[in-house]
């Protein structure tokens, strides 16, 4: 029995530990690493709350104890009456007046910044020869996986966000099927992308904060959207507003280029993702309309960062073909609930698969 009660005490312990643990977290996922002037905001807004909440805990914390100390029966006497204080004006103005200001210290910055970050004038505004100043990216979320679309540059991505540094993006964000949520944790909170009607928001990306990440911010789906919720999340890159212009041009300039292979395997693999209806679900080239491919645009799919967002893809290009395979083979298994489907051997002979392996590892803009 004794031992028993030792192991208990490691319980405090622990909670204390997981409780200290929870605020870790790496500078390309956390909240509490604010890397852009809309989540520092947020994150002041945060600890105000968190402020007013510890210290009327202290101070309910403090009555409570000298109450069990101060009036205990052991120590006064069973016969022992404290004095009444029913119906004292003094203490019913005190307990009503200070809440009502600790509501207005949290409430008036809470409704200020509502508004602020509400405000989409930016968006609007105009340079002199009628072009939009303020970068702006269409967002939709689908099962599961991400498209993002740049109006005014004429390009669209999948599962890759591309940003420019310090200056404000602005978001429009809708669903093609069911309510998802749309949320770079470290970089603001979230908005909800619905079916029906389009949210609007922007965040902002701190250049400092972004080198301290890699440059490699991570997306999440925070609404519970079905059995691969989980697994819905995307990168963003940053970069400078010279590095992100030069990304567009190259995005823009293979939207208008032949379609071109390195090798007889590549053309070969062409043949089967064309052969296969791939091209019905997949656009391989940048300046297609958002919301017309039912799968991720693959342009830039030799580029990025994981396969179907889950499968790491930056070791090497073994790694990076096994994973290609992996994922067109057994797609279900990875991602439950995903539309992609499965090319079992007699859909797709093991040397047809190698080919479209090879072709989709070359769909890439940036060749360095």
């Amino acid at each position: 029995m004794k031992n028993g009660l030792k192991k208990w005490r490691f319980l405090p312990l622990v909670a204390a530990m997981a409780f200290i643990l929870s605020g870790c977290g790496e500078p390309f996922l956390s909240t509490l690493q604010p890397a852009g002037e809309v989540a520092q905001k947020q994150f002041n807004l945060m600890m105000l709350s968190v402020a007013i909440m510890v210290l009327v805990i202290i101070v309910v914390s403090i009555v409570y104890v000298i109450a069990i100390t101060k009036f205990r029966r052991s120590k006064l006497g069973e016969d022992f009456i404290p004095k009444q204080v029913e119906g004292s004006h003094r203490l019913e103005v005190i307990w009503t007046v200070i809440p009502i200001i600790l509501l207005l210290i949290l409430a008036v910055p809470t409704v200020a910044l509502t508004f602020e970050l509400g405000d989409q004038s930016g968006a609007e505004a105009e340079d002199e020869e009628g072009n939009r100043e303020a970068l702006v990216v269409d967002v939709r979320a689908n099962l599961y996986w991400w498209e993002f679309s740049y109006p005014d540059q004429g390009i669209v991505t999948a599962q890759e966000l591309v940003v420019p540094t310090d200056q404000n993006v602005y978001f429009n964000v809708i669903a093609s099927d069911v309510k998802h949520s749309f949320w770079i944790p470290a970089v603001g909170g979230k908005i909800d992308t619905n079916v029906d009607n389009m949210n609007k928001f922007y965040l902002s990306f701190d250049s400092e904060r972004a080198e301290e990440a890699n440059n490699l911010f991570y997306g999440k789906c925070a609404e519970l959207c079905g059995p691969s919720h989980a697994l819905m999340d995307f990168k963003v890159k940053t970069m400078g507003e010279e590095d992100f212009n030069q990304w567009v041009t190259a995005m823009q300039e293979a939207g208008e280029a032949e379609q071109q292979f390195e090798s007889d395997t590549v053309a070969d693999g062409y043949a089967v993702f064309e052969d296969q209806g791939c091209i019905g679900c997949h656009a391989i080239n940048p300046t297609q309309q958002i919301g017309t491919s039912t799968g991720p645009n693959l342009t830039t799919f030799g580029e990025r960062e994981h396969v179907a967002g889950i499968l790491d893809n930056k070791d090497s290009e073994e790694v990076q073909a096994e994973n290609i395979k992996n994922w067109i083979r057994n797609s279900p298994d990875l991602k439950p609930g995903n539309k992609m489907p499965v090319y079992n051997q007699d859909d797709l002979s093991d040397e047809d698969l190698d080919a479209l392996t090879e072709f989709l590892m070359s769909l890439k803009v940036n060749n360095e």
